[in-house]
């Protein structure tokens, strides 16, 4: 048995001609295989340059609870080519996963539009683009409507707009936006949706994204700090236990809540960077995602920051 498996695996012989040159039938050759393998006198190692971005992707599902982490390998620790690196794993997930007659719900984010910038594909699909989130016209990655609608051009389908702002002026402006017959129709599209990209978003970090979204956040950063907020997801700011924290703009948002996001079959989130860390580790703690694309240095950082929580 092991002159056998030596030759066929260790020499890459054939089946006929080791049965050949060992007088055997190609059938017992077979089966002498077979039973090497079952008792465990085979192992087989597969080596590559992307190990170690498997290896922290399949550490940070394993320790966060999550169905599946993409982490792409990057060679540098330059935010925008880590973040570049995302997106080019989410889109691959995207496309691996996508099936025909699905519903896509996407807020806008710098992650997400990393994805729809690297999506590159010549199959097309039927499916359908909504916003999760109102409107915020300026920055291509703050504007959901033009994000659905290049996915979804990319993606051979269609897509559905929102017209209304993501910030209601209060709460009570808030309430009778959600009751616009559009706003509900858009909305409840994406709240039923098969699944969903977002980002994650950074509150601390200078040129966050979220202070792009409204003008009050810029100048409510006590506020904010008072909140204990370390990320924002759907536009929310989060705490770091991934609660919806008390700050006073969670109630003026026009938007899919994280609790509802959680409830959509595949929830894919994309973000990339060391100061992505955090804010990542507070979404995972809100059990918001099941599936998480970043890059492998970022994986390492979570898994670790996490390991030292847990000392």
């Amino acid at each position: 048995m092991h002159r056998i498996l030596t030759m066929h695996f260790i020499e890459g012989m054939k089946q006929i001609d080791i049965a050949t040159r060992t007088n055997l039938s190609v059938a017992s050759v077979n089966r002498i295989i077979k039973q090497g393998r079952d008792l465990g006198m085979v192992e087989i190692t597969i080596r590559s340059p992307f190990e170690s971005a498997f290896d922290a992707a399949r550490k940070l599902a394993e320790r966060a609870g999550l169905a599946e982490v993409v982490a792409a390998p990057c060679p540098t620790l330059d935010d925008p080519s880590r973040l570049k690196a995302a997106g080019k794993a989410a889109a691959s997930f995207l496309l691996e996963h996508l099936r025909d007659g699905q519903t896509i719900c996407v807020t806008g984010g710098k992650g997400v539009s990393a994805l729809v910038e690297a999506l590159d594909t010549d199959q097309k699909f039927d499916v359908s683009v909504v916003p999760a989130t109102g409107g915020v016209q300026g920055k291509h990655y703050t504007d959901v409507n033009h994000l659905a609608s290049e996915l979804a051009l990319k993606l051979g389908g269609r897509a559905y707009q929102i017209h209304v702002p993501m910030f209601a002026a209060s709460p009570q402006e808030r309430d009778a936006l959600m009751q616009v017959r559009s706003c509900i129709e858009a909305l409840d599209r994406a709240r039923n949706a098969d699944v969903a990209v977002v980002g994650i978003g950074s509150i601390h970090a200078v040129d966050s994204s979220y202070f792009d979204l409204t003008s009050e956040a810029s100048g409510d950063i006590a506020a904010i700090r008072e909140s204990r907020a370390e990320a924002e997801l759907l536009a929310h700011l989060l705490d770091g236990a991934g609660r919806v924290a008390p700050y006073a703009l969670n109630r003026h948002l026009v938007c899919v809540t994280p609790d509802e996001l959680a409830r959509i079959p595949m929830t894919l989130g994309v973000a990339a960077g060391s100061a992505k860390v955090s804010p990542i580790i507070s979404v995972l703690k809100g059990h918001y995602l099941k599936a998480l694309a970043t890059d492998e240095h970022t994986a390492v950082e979570i898994v670790g920051r996490l390991d030292q929580k847990d000392r």
